[in-house]
């Protein structure tokens, strides 16, 4: 087998037939010099291993240990910062703003031998596919990990794979770079783009063409450089509120019952990357009312503020388009303060709600109007006043003389006076009562009844001594 690294291609002149490619060869051997420590995160890591010397006898990738212009194959995937000339690493902090790059190193092992018509062509890769997994994040604290798969149909094993990782100091956002994976080759696919596929069923590669098929032997082998873009996506917001005509701007004001309040939304986008869908909703308290045709916009669009729609505070929203970094929005409307009859005495709190949203997630903040009620104070009546439900003092009524008031009080005069008849009657029949008397008594003055008694003990006394005598 004839081995030709990228160093003794150019050593030897392969690349007379690819005059074009000699920057590419450089390139390679350039971009690997001094890469970083290996780490063993390749897998599967049980298989079968090779020397440079000793080619697989099958179809076979990245499996030998020893390439002298690459070193250990199996640790195939790294990862750098696209504007530096450093070297490719396992293991990358990133930071917002910045572009990364890839780099996939794709060799089928297979010994050249096998490629041709002798051998059944049983040295040709058959539908090779590149597959990588990019994280959408990657978090303080914890290791994003990035996966690169290499597989084809008659490959042993099919697939093979590699990790790199990623570090942040703070929550940011990973986005690959459209169309910017290339693969490079010493052949006619050199510079071909890589379909954007790879990052989720899988892309093929192929040398002749983009069709899968790759032989076996150092001399077509390649790899892959594809770019990704760190966002921070974040975006500040605000709620604040004045009193009508004042540009004092705070998180609370005081107002009086029926007064008319400003309230300010501010939205800024403080991340690296366009938000969009940017939507301003404001929830009133209840009791206050927002007042019509008032919403004010004010952004690059209208940097001097222009009427916006009414939604803002009476329906789910205003949607308000999208933002490039440090692009931001006002918006600023009235509302009336309830009437004194619809809150309660004392101090009111009236919490106002605003809430910015996109498609990089929500924020809430408020805004607070204070209003003071007077509390009346209980009356104290004073003589001839009663106090009445409302809690207020009011003449007592006058008694009233019509003929129904007569007749009750005729009614009433006559009740007592029977009254008292029945208790005079009642007191003669219990004087009766004590006198011995029968009902057909008739009352004599009292002196009379003395001497009625008497004269009834003269006779008793008489019988009395008669009786002894005998």
């Amino acid at each position: 087998m004839k081995i030709q690294n990228n160093i003794n291609v150019i050593r030897k002149g392969f690349l007379h037939r690819f005059a074009g490619l000699l920057s590419v060869a450089v390139l390679v051997v350039v971009g690997l010099v001094g890469l970083g420590p290996v780490v063993d995160a390749w897998g599967p890591s049980d298989r079968p291993t090779y020397k440079t010397a000793s080619p697989a006898p099958h179809v076979t990738f990245n499996s030998i240990t020893d390439n002298p212009a690459y070193g250990d194959e199996r640790n195939f995937f790294r990862i750098k910062d696209a504007a530096t000339s450093g070297t490719y690493t396992d293991e990358l902090k990133v930071e917002p703003g910045k572009t990364y790059r890839g780099y996939i190193y794709v060799h089928n092992n297979a010994s050249k031998v096998l490629n041709d018509a002798a051998h059944d062509y049983k040295g040709i890769a058959l539908n090779t596919q590149l597959r990588v997994n990019l994280p959408n994040s990657v978090t303080p604290g914890n290791k994003a990990r990035i996966n690169a798969y290499i597989t084809a149909d008659n490959a042993q094993p099919k697939q093979i794979w590699d990790e790199a990782y990623m570090t942040a100091d703070s929550a940011v956002a990973i986005r690959y770079v459209p169309n910017s994976a290339k693969f490079y080759n010493n052949g006619p696919t050199n510079g071909a783009t890589i379909a954007d596929s790879f990052l989720t069923t899988g892309a093929p590669l192929g040398f002749d063409s983009l069709n899968g098929r790759i032989p076996g032997c150092n001399e077509y082998s390649g790899y892959i450089l594809f770019d990704f873009v760190v966002d921070k996506p974040d975006f500040t917001f605000t709620k604040q509120v004045a009193k009508e005509g004042s540009k004092q701007w705070g998180d609370s004001v005081t107002a009086k019952p029926g007064e008319k309040v400003n309230f300010l939304l501010s939205y800024q986008n403080t991340g690296t990357t366009q938000q969009n869908n940017v939507i301003l909703r404001d929830t009133l308290p209840a009791g206050m009312t927002y007042v019509a045709g008032s919403t004010i916009v004010t952004n690059s669009v209208s940097p001097n503020g222009a009427k916006g729609a009414d939604g803002v505070a009476t329906t789910t929203g205003v949607n308000y388009g999208s933002y490039a970094p440090r692009g931001n929005l006002f918006v600023q409307f009235s509302a009336t303060v309830p009437s004194a009859d619809k809150l309660k005495c004392g101090k009111n709190e009236l919490v106002n709600t605003g809430q910015a949203s996109n498609d990089n997630g929500r924020k809430n903040d408020t805004a607070k109007v204070i209003v003071e009620v007077e509390c009346q104070q209980p009356c104290v009546p004073k003589d001839g006043e009663v106090v009445n439900k409302d809690g207020n003092c009011v003449p007592a009524a006058l008694p009233t003389t019509g003929p129904a008031q007569i007749i009750a009080g005729i009614l009433g005069v006559a009740l007592v006076a029977l009254g008292f008849a029945y208790w005079m009657r009642s007191r003669k029949s219990y004087k009766k009562a004590l006198a011995g008397f029968t009902d057909d008594f008739k009352e004599e003055p009292s002196e009379e009844l003395l001497v009625a008694k008497t004269e009834s003990h003269d006779v008793h006394d008489a019988h009395a001594n008669n009786f002894h005598k005998k």
